[in-house]
């Protein structure tokens, strides 16, 4: 056999989804080398990742079989995953060089930026001069462009490693996840642990931001719009308040990791962990029911309508079903009504760039219509309520007609609530907002965070599935539209509300698991959605399943899985 036959054998093919065009590489080349291969591509930034056959992949890793390549740069969403977890690296190591005997935990997304709680040997927190010393590492290490190096190896001997480590995080992690082999990353002399790529070197990290953030630091981030800047800091008292509540709440129960979750529920915890859980849950709407009652009877500022906001999927329905149950227990007589029943009709709705309707667009809200309605039920009249038919696309008035008499008040949902758009004209002593959100709060270990939006988008897929509205393929394809959306029309308000309530429970992911798997497995592999539904199909399989049978009927979990007591 010839030379030329012998490299002829070992050529594979490529085929670049960026530019549609194939060409032939050595078997084993770099994703790296793939790119480089391919110089008519034009990116305005680097790219930081990659997806081989719609699997998420970092530049180091090589292809041994014809495929499917698709690079990313961070104004993607695989992209920026990327360059966080490895600007978490980064951190990571420069406060350990830093402050030896150091604790790094990065807790949770918040004000456009990475919140992390750090502690020194002695148990103090970083002062602002110490923040600035870890950040001036960080620009050391970034400028040096260290290689992030993976490592495969097997469980037992990884959990070996971080056990030497003081990593004991990591190690209930590993022991609790049923995997054989794992990977981890090296960064020089230091080891981590991550749950997805890495970009090839920290010279790829040039954009970031370390500041005091309260009794901690807050990790800036690029803005995914103008990747050469970081986003500006937003600030979110409340919602911090809410967050740290919750994760006091998972210290003082044991439960700070997934690991530590795990381990409970391989105990036969997980029904205690259930009912806690709840108890929580109901003792938050308790209060915010007192609180509304309070206010109800308050002669200088009496409130009259509550209105109850918070994105795709964070509980909505079920939250305001049992806030009117406790209402009632404090002696107010609730009504409701949906901000969907004033929508305009169909063929006025706004539409998107692709001609699509944008049904989270505040203009397809009849603002004038109800805010006119509002003020007319503040004055004490009977007034008729739309009822919106989703299968004609028209509002309807079929004769719903409420009247706020002597301990009557009004409950209004949905995702424009607390936009002042709304009730402009409603004055603010008589209004009471609520946000909901799934605020969660558990690690998967201390330098792991849980995406927020990952928790909204299982419950979604299994709620659209199961009621037959959208397979999971449609409903990873519209979720990005739905989180822009969010962005633009929720978020802003969510600090005026008077109550935030965080409707995540710390075992739901291992609930939603038995639920997700068989749903996200019928997502296909040849389609770019199958990246998302792999990506979360690899991150639930850290929880040890739990069945729902001991999920209560009333329970906020029960709107997305099923067998709620409520009507909808």
């Amino acid at each position: 056999m010839s030379d030329s036959d012998l490299i002829t054998r070992f050529m594979i093919e490529i085929r670049c989804k960026n530019n549609n065009l194939t060409k032939s590489f050595p078997e084993g080349s770099t994703l790296l080398d793939v790119f480089n291969g391919f110089p008519d591509l034009d990116f305005e930034y680097p790219p930081v990742s990659a997806r081989v056959n719609n699997s998420s992949q970092g530049l180091k890793f090589r292809v041994y079989q014809s495929r499917d390549v698709e690079f990313l740069d961070v104004r993607t969403s695989g992209g920026m995953r990327a360059y966080v977890r490895s600007l978490c690296f980064v951190l990571y190591k420069a406060s350990q060089e830093v402050f030896p005997g150091s604790r790094l935990y990065m807790e949770h997304p918040i004000s456009l930026g990475y919140f992390c709680n750090f502690r020194k040997a002695d148990g103090q927190i970083a002062e602002r001069p110490d923040v600035e010393l870890i950040a001036k590492r960080m620009r050391e290490i970034i400028d040096a462009d260290m290689p992030f190096s993976r490592r495969e190896a097997v469980t037992e001997d990884a959990i070996e490693i971080f056990r030497k480590q003081g990593m004991g995080d990591k190690v209930r992690l590993l022991e609790t996840s049923g995997q054989s082999y794992c990977d981890y990353y090296m960064l020089g002399d230091t080891v981590d642990y991550y749950y997805g790529p890495l970009v090839p070197s920290t010279g790829y990290l040039k954009v970031f931001g370390l500041e005091k953030y309260y009794n901690g630091m807050l990790l800036r981030i690029p803005d995914r719009k103008n990747p050469n800047a970081v986003l500006n800091v937003v600030p979110m008292p409340k919602t911090f308040g809410v967050f740290a509540e919750n994760v006091r709440w998972n210290v003082i129960m044991g439960l700070p990791n997934v690991g530590a979750v795990n381990r409970a529920c391989q105990k036969g915890l997980a029904s205690e962990l259930i009912q806690v859980s709840e108890a929580l849950q109901e003792k938050k709407i308790v209060q915010i029911a007192e609180d509304i009652y309070n206010r109800y009877y308050d002669e200088v500022k009496p409130v009259r309508m509550v209105l109850i906001t918070g994105p795709s999927s964070s509980g909505k329905s079920t939250f305001c079903k049992r806030l009117s149950v406790q209402l009632k227990a404090c002696g107010l007589r609730p009504l409701s009504f949906s901000t969907d029943d004033y929508f305009v009709n169909r063929e006025d709705t706004p539409k998107l760039p692709d001609g699509s309707y944008d049904f989270d667009n505040i203009r397809a809200v009849d603002c004038e219509a109800m805010e006119r309605d509002l003020i007319e039920l503040l004055a004490g009249k009977k007034v008729e309520i739309p009822e919106y038919n989703f299968t004609t696309g028209k509002r309807e008035y079929n004769g719903k007609r409420l009247q706020l008499g002597e301990g009557r008040v009004l409950l209004i949902e949905g995702i424009h609530a607390l936009n002042p758009l709304l009730t402009s004209r409603v004055p603010d002593d008589n209004k009471y907002k609520v946000y909901i959100s799934t605020l969660t709060s558990i690690s998967l270990d201390d330098h792991n965070w849980i995406p927020t939006r990952d928790n909204r988008l299982l419950r979604r897929i299994i709620r659209d599935y199961n009621k037959g509205a959208f397979t999971a393929q449609e409903t990873i394809r519209q979720w990005p539209a739905v989180c822009e959306a969010e962005e633009q029309w929720i978020y802003p308000y969510q600090e005026t509300a008077d109550a935030m309530f965080n409707s995540a429970l710390n075992i739901e992911f291992a609930v939603l698991r038995l639920h997700a798997e068989p749903i996200l497995a019928s997502v296909p592999k040849n389609c770019p959605e199958y990246a998302e539904a792999h990506r979360l199909m690899k991150f639930i399989h850290y929880f040890v399943p739990v069945p729902d049978k001991e999920i209560p009927p009333t329970s906020i979990m029960r709107e997305f899985v099923g067998g709620s007591s409520f009507k909808y």
